[in-house]
């Protein structure tokens, strides 16, 4: 399966105000700077990032990204080659991004039942912060394109909860029960923190990004220490 490399703190970190000064040398009639092919690529994911950030957003097609980005579609396709493999970037982007919050989380000196809730506040508050990443998150954004791409994004999660897992684990190793008991509570818990933050992640892009996904989490993640 083809997909990019992005840079970790690549997606999202152009300056403001590049697309208002290219629009303002087109004005006046300047020669436009010619991006290098890195930075264009940047740019067209940027693009499609905010475009996703439009609550009312259907299917994103390569002519309105294009249009968005004032270049022709055949411009895109020299640095991508189908517009799913400009989602399998942002996908990327979104895995390298969370995965190495959860390895600093998980590496820390918490207590490991501390380090399934921050685990849990991280991913919800990187979907927070990144609306449109959040639809890619939850597969809204993925509902008309390749099949592959929600099956990877589901990966994520499947990864996510394995990691809550092991740190539940943990936390019942100590107590008082037996191992295959504290196994099984590890897991079940697991599971259902990790539908928390696909929950909350839904509710947050299907309500116009209204209901923040962090919203009372810090009571209700207090219940995993108990």
């Amino acid at each position: 399966m083809p997909h990019s490399t992005v840079p970790r703190a690549a997606l999202l970190s152009l300056p403001a105000g590049v697309a208002a000064s290219a629009g303002a040398a087109r004005a006046s009639g300047a020669p436009r700077k010619r991006a290098q092919p890195g930075q264009r690529r940047e740019q067209i994911l940027q693009a499609l990032a905010q475009m996703l950030e439009q609550p009312a957003t259907e299917r994103i097609t390569t002519a309105a990204l294009a249009a968005r980005l004032a270049v022709s579609e055949a411009a895109l396709y020299r640095h991508f080659a189908s517009k799913a493999q400009m989602f399998e970037a942002l996908i990327e982007s979104i895995e390298q991004r969370v995965l190495a919050q959860v390895g600093d989380i998980s590496g820390g000196d918490l207590g490991a039942a501390h380090k399934a809730r921050r685990i849990v506040g991280a991913v919800l508050l990187f979907g927070e912060r990144h609306p449109g990443l959040a639809r890619v998150m939850v597969g809204d954004a993925l509902v008309f394109e390749h099949d592959r791409l929600l099956a990877r994004m589901n990966q994520l999660f499947d990864r996510l909860e394995a990691q809550l897992r092991c740190c539940l684990h943990a936390a019942g190793d100590g107590a008082d029960v037996a191992a295959s008991a504290a196994a099984v509570d590890a897991q079940a818990l697991a599971s259902g923190l990790t539908a928390l933050m696909i929950g909350a992640l839904q509710r947050y892009t299907r309500s116009g990004f209204r209901r923040r996904p962090t919203e009372a989490l810090d009571r209700l993640l207090a219940l995993v220490a108990r």
